[in-house]
């Protein structure tokens, strides 16, 4: 299924309410993140429940040392500062959505605002509807893949 079917798909569901929760489990971050992305442009709000539970393709070591080069990344006018990286399932999950919107328009920022991202699942959407992404489904992977709470604990995420 493409995106733009998918796109589709929800806009059809959900035409007469704009808030839109979704189901992070076990879903791919990348492919995700492209299709929040999308929403989050098109005025939709959007909670994303289970955050942590993101995967990450390849193989898991390959990735946590990918992230950690980003944390070495300094500047050369104060060394000591440096840019801040995210570091908790939250903030990882957000700065990926927040790469494939558009980072110098107004629409961009005010996109951005929209969405808003959970560790499991708070008490006041339990019983409210979520959906899931199929075609973002980790089951489609065919190599290894790596949780956001993995990637998070090796950067020195304090959390649960």
């Amino acid at each position: 299924m493409k995106i733009k079917d998918i796109i589709e798909v929800i806009r059809r569901e959900f035409s007469d309410r704009d808030l839109i929760i979704i189901d992070a489990e076990n879903s791919i971050l990348g492919r995700l993140s492209t299709i929040i992305a999308k929403l989050l442009l098109e005025g939709y709000k959007i909670y994303v429940v289970n955050a942590e539970k993101a995967v990450i393709s390849g193989e898991r070591n390959r990735v946590i040392n990918g992230y950690k080069l980003l944390l070495e990344v300094k500047t050369h006018k104060n060394p000591y500062k440096g840019p801040k990286r995210p570091r908790s399932p939250v903030s990882i999950f957000k700065r990926t959505v927040r790469g494939m919107l558009p980072k110098e328009s107004s629409k961009g920022f005010e996109a951005y605002k929209r969405l808003r991202v959970f560790i499991g699942v708070p008490e006041e959407l339990r019983n409210r509807p979520k959906i899931k992404i199929p075609s973002a489904d980790a089951s489609l992977l065919k190599g290894e893949y790596v949780y956001v709470y993995e990637v998070a604990k090796a950067l020195g995420w304090k959390g649960e």
